[in-house]
């Protein structure tokens, strides 16, 4: 493909992306949004509401196990079913969540389920995208349409971040809300409740697509989905797990794993550490994610070209190399501007090499096993936030604010660097092997 701008290229492959491809662009639009108002400001919403560090690990504990509970249910039943019907039901099982925890008070059982609600939604509709997005791609624009979806996410955080903490002080205000009280985070509530509600809209615009309803000419042309053609290895899965190459599967879910425990410690607490230690406000908070968000949507846009220059494995290692040293920057600067710039770059890094390495996974496996493969990813890393979480908490209780953190970044930066380096070295040949390929071609 010949050399163009980022942003030039995505208006292009735009018309080539199937109708169903374009409409989980514009959920992922709206209901990316939603997702990005939780992790900004679902646990300063519990502090305000007056849980104490211990119980936000908690809560954020349960959320994590629910989320992985539903994975292969969701992965099977999307295999069986179809794609929409998970997605539908998804979207529907976090707006519920979301009306529980607007009526739970100060109820931690009911907090605790509500975040269990929207995790399980959450996940259900994670786990589905991918092998619906390589099932509506030809393999020459798969990397671009993967990178759009993560970019389209990213960009909503700018914006959810932005407006989202500026719309709810301005409503609280107009109320007589106190802006650092409980109030000001129902109203965001509020507004991601209406964004979930416009993405199960664009849900139901999507094709019918149970498999008993198409026909098979329709199937091979969305990329053969997993319920299709009928496998005969598929009477030995179980549960609706289908895994043909056991030490492949192994190898790519693993990096992953230990990417989760890191992230787990320290991701979902990134508010509270950054508010605690700089005292910044809720507008002033969010308008950091949302230079955060900014960055990472411009390195995913990039991220398609590094992966044609170098290869997909080596672009997603380059990415995730690079990011580790600004990870020390973030945990252990005094200077506020240095985190910020850190934290945004850091995110930006990481995060570019996700759609890449959701692509190559789903090209990796045969059909049958991208659900398997989506929902096993999906469950370890909500396995691998339990785990963290549960550290978090513990350190936070024994060494206390500082002495907890410091640990944390000590802990994410050797995982990091240890999952980067397995990764290359199980799949470096993958690239040698392609590149080789396309010059002799």
């Amino acid at each position: 493909m010949a050399p163009d701008t980022a942003g030039t290229l995505r208006w292009r492959m735009w018309g080539r992306y199937q109708r169903d491809a374009r409409l989980i662009l514009v959920t992922s639009l709206v209901a990316g949004a939603a997702i990005s108002l939780w992790w900004i400001d679902f646990n300063l919403y519990l502090e305000a509401t007056g849980l104490s560090t211990a119980e936000i690990g908690v809560v954020g504990t349960l959320a994590s196990i629910a989320g992985g509970a539903v994975a292969f249910p969701a992965s099977a039943l999307s295999d069986q079913s179809g794609r929409r019907i998970v997605f539908a039901g998804a979207l529907l099982a976090a707006l519920g969540g979301l009306g529980m925890l607007i009526v739970a008070g100060t109820s931690i059982p009911l907090i605790a389920i509500a975040a269990m609600l929207w995790s399980a939604g959450n996940s259900a509709f994670t786990v589905v995208v991918p092998p619906f997005l390589a099932e509506r791609s030809e393999p020459e624009h798969r990397n671009e349409l993967f990178a759009l979806q993560y970019a389209v996410q990213n960009v909503t955080n700018i914006v959810a971040a932005v407006l989202g903490g500026l719309v709810a002080v301005a409503v609280a205000g107009w109320l007589g809300i106190d802006p650092a009280g409980r109030g000001v985070y129902l109203v965001i509530l509020l507004i991601m409740a209406a964004l979930l509600a416009a993405g199960i809209g664009t849900i139901r615009a999507l094709s019918d697509d149970r498999p008993r309803t198409m026909a098979g000419p329709t199937l091979r042309r969305l990329g053969e989905p997993a319920a299709f053609p009928p496998d005969p290895r598929r009477h030995r899965a179980r549960l609706g797990i289908t895994i043909v190459d056991r030490a492949r599967f192994a190898r790519l879910v693993l990096p992953g794993f230990l990417i989760s425990i890191g992230a787990g410690q320290v991701i979902p607490y990134l508010n509270l550490f950054v508010q605690q230690k700089f005292g910044l406000n809720l507008a002033e908070l969010n308008a950091v994610f949302a230079l955060t968000s900014l960055g990472t949507a411009v390195a995913i846009l990039v991220q398609p070209q590094l992966a044609r220059r170098f290869g997909q494995v080596a672009s997603v290692v380059i990415v995730q190399g690079v990011s580790i040293p600004f990870l020390v920057v973030l945990g252990f600067s005094p200077v506020l501007w240095m985190v910020v710039t850190a934290m945004a770059v850091r995110s930006s890094l990481m995060n570019a090499g996700n759609p890449i390495a959701n692509a190559f996974a789903m090209e990796a496996v045969s059909p049958a096993e991208r659900a398997t493969l989506s929902a096993a990813v999906s469950v370890l890393w909500q396995l691998g936030w339990v785990i963290g979480g549960v550290w978090y908490t513990s350190l936070q209780a024994v060494l206390g604010f500082s002495g907890g953190y410091t640990v944390n970044f000590v802990t994410i930066i050797a995982l990091y660097t240890v999952a980067t380096a397995l990764y290359w070295i199980w799949f470096r040949a993958h690239d040698r092997r392609r590149l080789a390929a396309r010059a002799a071609a």
